[in-house]
């Protein structure tokens, strides 16, 4: 109950729950298609509903994300400078898409949505791509840094070495969490904005799965800060 209430208190909480359920919806008008039919609506409807509440809940957020790469600036790390500023403006040109989105939705203003939903997932998709960039970047620096406990002193003799470096590899990934939730999130998440965009054929359950899954490791950070990455 205590987790329910932390994560009800904050708005970022409130958007991670509502888009676990407007996946969750996804996954199930899906599933229901060829058994009942009459469900489809209902389920089509409330992920219709969970998706623009979340667009108010993100109102005005845009502004936040532009003025915090302005912390970034000074950061030592040149690869993790450059992918998160270029990250964090996509993200801001996407959240102003999706202010326009919501505007249109909510017949303040005539909006062409076809265009600006485009758009919006184009900027989503540039931002994605940043942070796996970052995320490949620091699981590459994890593999260097431990490369004396991965490879055998012998080197790779056999297919049996090869085996053991990778094992030896998933274990030192383990221990840090925050590259591997991150990871997890943003792979699931580039598939999402990719599909829209035309440039795969998922199909709508398999988006959902991935929008569950990305929104499972958004709660766990949440959650529990100590498993997020820095800076994010």
């Amino acid at each position: 109950m205590d987790t329910v209430i932390k994560l009800n208190g904050q708005t970022a909480g409130r958007d991670k729950v509502a888009r676990l359920l407007q996946y969750l919806s996804r996954v199930l008008w899906h599933r229901l298609q060829h058994t009942n039919k009459d469900r489809v609506n209902a389920f089509k409807n409330l992920e219709f509903q969970l998706s623009t509440f979340r667009k108010l809940l993100r109102f005005g957020k845009c502004i936040d994300v532009i003025y915090s790469t302005t912390s970034l600036f000074n950061h030592p790390d040149a690869t993790v400078r450059h992918t998160l500023i270029l990250s964090r403006i996509a993200s801001a040109l996407f959240l102003l898409g999706d202010h326009l989105l919501w505007l249109g939705r909510a017949d303040v203003c005539h909006v062409d949505t076809d265009k600006w939903s485009r758009v919006s997932n184009k900027y989503w998709l540039y931002s994605i791509t940043m942070n796996l960039v970052r995320d490949f970047y620091e699981i590459s620096c994890i593999i260097r840094s431990e490369k004396q406990l991965i490879v055998p002193d012998s080197g790779v003799q056999n297919l049996n070495d090869l085996y053991k470096i990778l094992i030896r590899t998933v274990m030192v990934l383990q221990r840090n969490k925050g590259v591997m939730i991150d990871t997890i999130k943003n792979g699931c998440d580039f598939f999402i904005p990719l599909n829209a965009l035309g440039h795969t054929k998922l199909s709508p359950g398999t988006v959902g799965w991935l929008g569950v899954v990305s929104s499972i490791a958004g709660l766990l950070v949440l959650i529990d800060p100590k498993v997020k990455l820095f800076p994010a």
